[in-house]
C-alpha cells in the first residue's frame, strides 16, 4: 500500500509561481509512474501531467505545456509540480497519483492510477 501526501498549495496571485510536492511511502517509489491531476469546483477531475518512473519522460495536458513542469527525486520518494505563470483558472485541488509503471498508455485516465493523495488546494487570485 502506497501513501501519498501532497503539500505546497496556497493562495497566490496571477503570474506567480508555486511548487507542489508529493511524498510517497509504503512502497518502492521507483516502481511507479507519477501523475498529477486537478479538480476545480463544479468541474470534472482533469489530467495535468505524468512523469515516468525514472524521471526522463514527461507528458502534459496541452493547456499546461510550457507553464507546468513535473520532476521527481527517487532518493527522496518525492514528485514535484512546478507551476509558473499561474492563472485564476488554475485554481483547483491538485492531486498526485501513482501507478505501477506500464508504459504511456491511457495515462490521462484517473482510473488507471492505483493510489491517490488527499489533495492540496491552489487558489490563484486575479
Amino acid at each position: 500500500q502506497v501513501q501519498l501526501v501532497e503539500s505546497g498549495g496556497g493562495l497566490v496571485q496571477a503570474g506567480d509561481s508555486l511548487r507542489l510536492s508529493c511524498g510517497a511511502s509504503g512502497g518502492t517509489f521507483s516502481r511507479y509512474d507519477m501523475g498529477w491531476f486537478r479538480q476545480a469546483p463544479g468541474k470534472e477531475r482533469e489530467f495535468v501531467g505524468i512523469i515516468n518512473w525514472s524521471g526522463d519522460t514527461t507528458y502534459y495536458q496541452d493547456s499546461m505545456k510550457g507553464r507546468f513542469t513535473i520532476s521527481r527525486d527517487n532518493a527522496k520518494n518525492t514528485v514535484y509540480l512546478q507551476m509558473d505563470s499561474l492563472k485564476p483558472e488554475d485554481t483547483a485541488v491538485y492531486y498526485c497519483a501513482a501507478r505501477l509503471r506500464r508504459g504511456f498508455n491511457r495515462y490521462t485516465e484517473g482510473a488507471q492510477y492505483d493510489y491517490w493523495g488527499q489533495g492540496t488546494q491552489v487558489t490563484v487570485s486575479s
